[in-house]
């Protein structure tokens, strides 16, 4: 099943469990109040994503001359990819990553983090450069902003559910489910929902790496990168770093040592995404 696929059928589930908890909760009237609700919370964030972010991160527009380099592989990827070039933006902070926002090609930015380019060779930063325009080009900032939609609906059903499974003790004599039926599905519902989107966003971590590679010509690099990334990003801390944004970037920005944590990361393992890039550079 392609990333592409398996977005559309995680993104079905969402749906779903909107639908469920809507018609549990009174029918379609309940769903259209609810959904209702969470698109007017989110489309603000969609319009102005990268303003946000941007200034989350102290994120500023480099010019050409302050970033050469940067600036050229940025030019010439977009090129390839055909699309605008997008904003150029440096983030002070030593931790090396790298992300794009914007809500579609028209409107992108790349940002990279001063670590990132103290760290990387020009080879592995082209090839994070490449797998960030790989984001733009799939518009994953617009099925993030779909899924982050769908997320907030559920949690606004599902506090109500809550609400209403705690005071609302009537419901089963009504032929509806029990008190203690309705709170754990209140708790469970946006648990199931997160696990959805970080398996979204794991999907499209995927399409990017193997969008990028196609781009920059030598998957190679972008997996050497990926792999210095890794060993240094536990050990310089965002200072910044902000839950709501971690899936933004090229690497998890938060530390996660694996178990029960690695499930609930919104990337891939490195080790998989670097295997993936080394077989791609074999074949």
């Amino acid at each position: 099943m392609t990333s592409q696929i398996k977005t559309m059928f995680l993104l079905a589930l969402l749906s779903g469990i909107i639908i469920f908890l809507g018609g549990a909760l009174g029918g379609r009237y309940g769903v259209i109040v609810a959904f209702g609700l969470a698109l007017l919370m989110n489309v603000g964030s969609y319009w102005y994503s990268d303003k946000i972010v941007l200034s989350m991160y102290r994120a500023r527009e480099a010019a050409p001359e302050e970033a050469p380099y940067l600036h050229r592989i940025v030019e010439e990827l977009s090129a390839r990819a055909g699309i605008p070039k997008p904003r150029v933006c440096i983030v002070p902070e030593d931790a090396p990553n790298a992300f794009a926002t914007g809500r579609d090609p028209q409107h992108a930015v790349v940002a990279a983090t001063e670590g990132i380019l103290r760290l990387l060779t020009p080879e592995q930063l082209r090839g994070v450069i490449a797998h960030e325009i790989g984001h733009i080009v799939n518009r994953d900032i617009l099925i993030q902003t779909i899924a982050g939609v769908m997320g907030s609906a559920i949690v606004t059903l599902a506090n109500i559910f809550q609400f209403t499974a705690i005071f609302g003790g009537s419901r089963n004599e009504e032929g509806g489910s029990s008190p203690l039926a309705s709170l754990a599905l209140a708790l469970l519902a946006p648990i199931a929902a997160g696990l959805i989107q970080m398996a979204i966003s794991r999907s499209r971590e995927y399409l990017a790496d193997d969008t990028g590679a196609g781009l920059c010509g030598r998957p190679q690099d972008l997996a050497g990168a990926l792999a210095r990334l890794g060993e240094y990003s536990g050990r310089i801390p965002m200072r910044a770093g902000n839950p709501s944004t971690e899936q933004m970037f090229i690497v998890t920005p938060l530390f996660l040592s694996g178990g029960m944590a690695g499930l609930f990361s919104t990337h891939p393992p490195l080790e998989e995404r670097i295997a993936r890039l080394m077989s791609m550079a074999r074949r």
